[in-house]
């Protein structure tokens, strides 16, 4: 019986990817780092952590720490570029009125996890927001879902992790946790399709087929 649902942030609930991709760039301009990404590539890892990122895309950032400052303090100049996929505050709303447990995991910070949250005026609807937190491991290891559900009293076969990406299902599968691939967001059908997750959506407002 599934208690508890666990939202990814970017591609799942917010179509951040013209923030996301402004922001990096305005905060590479300002390290004077040179770089050549691709809109296409660049919205394929969205999910991914940024050490992982400038990785894939050959982009040398040497004081990592410093970007990831600059960024924070870019992304909400950039926050009207992003919007809440269709449907995302009314299946809160039903989920919460059915007594489901909701949550948040993303690989953003906490500060700026909640801060969204907050500007999409959804904070409501959640009994936790986690973001990356020193000490623990980032999606795709399970860690952060089950210390997160400990955290929240439920366990993680009570959970439905719900995610745009290859991280949020490996994540959810390695804490033995129900998953659910979403098509809207930043990975195409066939990328969700090969993790194998237990459910596949095309609009957050499905959830409520699967639950009911």
């Amino acid at each position: 019986m599934i208690k508890h649902i666990c939202f990814d942030l970017d591609g799942t609930l917010v179509d951040s990817k013209v923030t996301i991709l402004k922001s990096t760039k305005k905060a590479l301009d300002s390290l004077n780092i040179s770089y050549n990404i691709s809109e296409e590539e660049f919205n394929n890892m969205i999910g991914m952590h940024f050490v992982d990122i400038f990785i894939k895309l050959n982009i040398e950032v040497k004081d990592f720490e410093k970007f990831i400052s600059i960024y924070k303090s870019l992304y909400f100049d950039y926050i009207p570029d992003s919007i809440l996929y269709h449907g995302v505050k009314e299946t809160l709303e039903h989920l919460k009125m059915k007594g489901m447990k909701i949550s948040l995991l993303t690989t953003k910070v906490q500060e700026q996890a909640e801060k969204i949250i907050n500007h999409f005026k959804i904070q409501a609807s959640f009994d936790y927001i986690m973001g990356r937190r020193d000490g623990l491991q980032h999606k795709p290891s399970p860690e952060p879902l089950i210390f997160l559900c400990k955290e929240i009293e439920v366990h993680t076969s009570e959970t439905l992790i719900v995610g745009d990406t290859e991280l949020d299902i490996q994540c959810g599968k390695d804490a033995d946790a129900k998953t659910c691939g979403v098509l809207y967001g930043y990975r195409t059908k066939e990328q969700i399709d090969k993790e194998k997750p237990d459910y596949i959506i095309s609009r957050i407002d499905e959830l409520r087929r699967i639950l009911d």
